[in-house]
């Protein structure tokens, strides 16, 4: 079956294209006349909504919003398994307001599911939408025809891996679904068998077009389970070879790299092609290191395989605008799992160990940072940067397994990826297949409240506007992570902010909480969010009631430096300034007076004021006089009038400052007396709180010895075996399981006709029953040990349960 995105020929394709642009979703709006805009939380898809599950049904990965990246938001109804398409306006008539279009547009699918919708994502045109439960997985084609029952519009809907991830024989279990951020027709899916696969829409919605086998113990070696089980990946971003890497969390908090990861197809900027080609050419052909030269050689290959055109355009300067990647692989070998990255310390700084599992990670790329945020079950996120640049690696030898066509082009493809053992003593020269370290930018402790034993499952979403600032998503609500500084971003004087005194910490701000009275917490629903072309963002929150929240978010001077110091040092001077007499504001010679007037003796002999003597003694007077204070006077009053207005302005901000201080002070009059009372009341609590602590202290099991050191100690190694071994033992038989029943239940007739072809000196025989004996031989290893270890269990709850008897 073939999904209406894309289709392998180039002439179909465009006329399909044509026809999909022609059918654009504004054909099914409803007319101005009909349209009432409304605020985005009265809307009354919202108002309207029931809450027909309880907080407790809710599961905790549950996001039933989607927004497209310009003006529309997408909410599925699970009472009418019903998609809704929401126009919104920003910024009317208030620049903190969010409108939106009254009626919505209804969407369904033309096929009835059968499975509750957990999440919804949609994909970088916006022209498909991801619909995904925990027992199936479908894409809804958005330009759908409206349907001549009602106003709804009827969309195409196809499912995806049904065969692999649904079979009944088998227990495997999706962990994460994510588009490509490079193409329009490519999801990811990462699965409890250890196994990443990318589907191709456009081609075949049940077969994987490649298919990557995770390996991450090498080989002879022993590694506790709950390290061998993945968790969450992320695509890379626009930055180098990141755009062609998968980042892979293990539930141990490791991470690995997949690269070159590139789906069939997919279209890629002509600039970041030509960029990491030179630099292989530049930097790994002239290496001095003969290991360097043959991993840039192969990357070199791979990409002028992988882009056709490239070498071409590259010689005679090409300007084309984009690049499309064709199928292509190495013959004789595979991907290479890169990792666990390890990290790298300043001298002053030690790793902090963090509490929990692994649960959520994602990757984001800030101008010439890549930054890694990884969760944990705990409430604690790890903070990283690579503080090198991803180079792809192979593993010569491992073949892989190729799928082709009747015409010999590749369209699929299976490979082993396992890690290589690398030197982290030597220095990290480029292209010597070491995988990059990571720098640590901080960790951020979100003291979630309500934790289980089975810990905290935690979201997280990329501001669209500010990519420094994270929102975490979890039991408690929704937090604001800013990052202040960023290894190669910030720079100052060819100097890093590392350096410096100056260097803040990430900064954790509550947005939006969910807590309710006896410490109850309710998980969202939905959250998204949006922007607008005016730097406006806001957050869209969907509680478990069905209530819409919206939440304006700060934007602008968000990640400027605290100059309010600054301020009051600039503000002190100017004081200063008008007292000692400064010259920009009244010059220094009209400070210090008019001159000392010196008057010339007088004779002895009095004169009268009508002689000669007296008129010319009086005349002198007067010149004197006027050359000091007349002059003094003129230049006092120009002075004044050139600067009135300046001298005026600072009076204003002068009782501006006085009003403002008033006012708090005034403010804080009124929250006195609060305060008296919020204090007496801690002052009532306190004092029941230590009529409790003598009540307890009065128990009679208070007396009871508590546990040594070492029984301590042993029994937090019980519990996190507990917690972490025997689950994944457990993930790990049901994969084994499935794969088994797998196999037996498929027999040579039933083989599709497109199987794959074994290329390079495979072959076939008895391989398949060496594998299932293999396969057998494990789980029976297994089980033993699980007995062993559930024996060890129940003996150490028994002596603990002597010890306290006889206690």
């Amino acid at each position: 079956m073939r999904f209406g995105f894309d289709t392998p020929e180039p002439s179909s394709k465009k006329a399909l294209t044509t026809q999909s642009q022609s059918r654009s979703p504004t054909s099914a709006t409803p007319t101005n006349e009909e349209v009432e805009w409304v605020p985005l939380q009265n809307h009354p898809i919202f108002s309207n909504a029931t809450a027909a599950h309880s907080s407790n049904d809710v599961p905790k990965k549950r996001n039933l919003m989607a927004w497209d990246g310009a003006s529309r938001l997408y909410y599925w109804d699970i009472s009418t398994q019903s998609l809704h398409r929401i126009s919104l306006r920003f910024g009317e008539p208030d620049p903190t307001y969010v409108l939106a279009a009254s009626p919505s547009k209804v969407m369904r699918a033309d096929v009835e599911l059968s499975f509750m919708v957990d999440r919804i994502t949609i994909n970088r045109r916006g022209s498909a939408l991801l619909l995904e439960g925990s027992d199936g997985i479908r894409v809804m084609d958005l330009y759908g025809k409206p349907s001549s029952k009602d106003s709804a519009i009827i969309c195409r809907t196809v499912s995806i891996g049904s065969d692999v991830y649904f079979n009944t024989n088998n227990a495997i279990r999706t962990l994460k679904v994510s588009w490509h951020p490079y193409s329009d027709t490519h999801l990811g899916i990462l699965s409890s068998d250890s196994v990443f696969r990318l589907y191709d829409l456009s081609s075949a919605n049940e077969q994987p077009e490649q298919e990557y086998y995770l390996q991450p113990v090498d080989r002879g070696r022993s590694r506790n389970a709950s390290s061998i089980c993945p968790v969450d990946f992320s695509f890379g971003g626009d930055h180098l070879w990141d755009r062609f890497s998968v980042f892979i969390l293990f539930s141990d908090g490791s991470v690995y790299i997949l690269c070159p990861v590139v789906p069939f197809g997919s279209v890629y900027k002509w600039e970041s092609v030509l960029e990491i080609y030179t630099d292989a050419q530049t930097f790994g052909l002239k290496a001095s290191n003969s290991k360097a030269v043959s991993n840039a050689s192969l990357a070199i290959s791979w990409l002028e395989a992988t882009f056709p055109d490239l070498a071409e355009q590259a010689a005679e300067g090409g300007t084309q605008p984009a690049l499309k990647s064709h199928p292509y692989a190495l013959f004789d070998a595979s991907v290479s799992l890169q990792g666990p990255l390890h990290k790298v310390h300043h001298s002053n700084e030690e790793d902090t160990k963090l509490k929990g599992r692994a649960v959520s990670f994602v990757y984001k790329a800030v101008s010439k940072d890549s930054i890694l945020v990884t969760a944990f079950s705990s409430g604690q996120l790890q903070i990283d940067a690579l503080a090198d640049e991803i180079q792809p690696v192979w593993t010569p030898g491992n073949q892989p397994r190729l799928s082709v066509n009747p015409q010999d082009r590749i369209t699929g493809v299976a490979m082993i990826c396992e890690p290589q053992s690398t030197d982290l003593s030597v220095d990290h020269n480029i292209w010597l297949g070491n995988s990059p370290p990571l720098l640590k930018l901080g960790t951020v402790d979100l003291a979630l409240p309500g934790k289980q034993d089975s810990g905290s499952l935690i979201s997280m979403c990329i501001d669209p506007l500010i990519p420094e600032r994270i929102y975490t998503i979890h039991d408690g609500g929704v937090d604001s992570i800013v990052l202040h500084f960023l290894p190669f971003t910030n720079q100052k004087n060819g100097k890093d902010d590392d350096d410096d005194d100056d260097v803040r910490a990430p900064t954790v701000q509550s947005v939006m909480s969910t807590c309710q009275v006896e410490s109850r917490v309710a998980p969202l629903c939905g959250f998204v969010a949006v922007s607008d072309s005016f730097g406006c963002c806001w957050i869209v929150g969907l509680t478990s009631g069905f209530e819409c929240v919206v939440i304006g978010m700060e934007s602008w001077n968000l990640l400027l430096p605290n100059v309010s110091i600054e301020k009051e040092k600039k503000g002190g001077n100017l004081e200063e300034g008008i007292g000692n007499g400064d010259a920009s504001i009244i010059s220094k010679e009209l400070l210090a007076g008019p001159k000392v007037v010196i008057v010339p003796p007088t004779s002895q002999n009095p004169v009268t004021a009508d002689s000669i003597e007296g008129r010319s003694t009086l005349h002198q007077y007067f010149k004197l006089f006027h050359e000091n204070y007349v002059e003094y006077a003129h230049k006092v009053f120009f002075e004044l009038k050139h600067h009135g207005p300046q001298l005026k302005k600072i009076i204003d901000d002068q009782h501006a400052r006085l009003l403002e201080a008033q006012q708090k002070l005034s403010n804080l009059e009124k929250k006195q007396e609060k305060l008296e009372n919020r204090i007496d009341h801690a002052i009532q609590t306190h004092d029941h709180l230590e009529q409790r602590l003598l009540n307890l202290k009065n128990l009679p099991g208070i007396h009871k010895k508590p546990l040594s050191k070492a029984e301590r100690e042993f029994k937090m190694e019980l519990d996190r075996f507990r917690g972490l071994e025997l689950d994944a033992l457990r993930t790990t038989i049901e994969a084994i399981n499935g794969r088994i029943q797998r196999y037996a239940s498929s027999s040579p007739q039933s083989k599709r006709p497109n199987q794959r072809r074994l290329i390079a000196g495979r072959r076939k025989g008895n391989g398949e029953d060496d594998e299932i004996s293999h396969l057998k031989s494990s789980i029976a290893k297994l089980s033993i040990v699980n007995s062993e270890n559930t024996k060890k269990v129940k003996l150490v709850d028994s002596a603990l349960k002597n010890r306290e008897s006889a206690l």
